[in-house]
């Protein structure tokens, strides 16, 4: 479990959830924007689940601590985290091919520009 400190407060949820919040976070601040997301916490006591809303991105700190906790049974909020790792802004790892195929390359070109003339 992790808590997440967000404008002088503090809430608990799980460690999936706070990875994907923080990466999220970094990824929208990144792009010069803010957004509104729901996290799923839990009560201070551990008795209960709720939900947090907050503004993520540029001019919003998000920071995330181990938490103990002395609960019988963790919750689950995996589909939580997931909804938070298909955002749109949620960076990707990018994987597949070469980046130029053969056929994009340019035969021709000049790489090191010595045939480049300035008049």
């Amino acid at each position: 479990m992790r808590t997440i400190t967000y404008a002088g407060e503090t809430v608990t949820t799980t460690d999936d959830v706070a990875e994907a919040l923080v990466k999220l976070t970094a990824a929208v601040a990144k792009n010069g924007r803010a957004e509104a997301v729901r996290i799923p916490i839990v009560t201070d006591d551990h008795d209960r689940v709720g939900t947090a809303d907050l503004v993520i991105g540029v001019g919003n700190d998000v920071l995330s601590l181990p938490a103990r906790w002395e609960g019988e049974e963790q919750p689950d909020f995996s589909e939580h985290a997931e909804e938070l790792r298909t955002h749109p802004s949620f960076p990707q790892l990018v994987t597949g091919g070469p980046l130029l195929d053969e056929e994009m390359r340019a035969p021709d070109w000049d790489y090191e520009f010595d045939g480049f003339d300035r008049s």
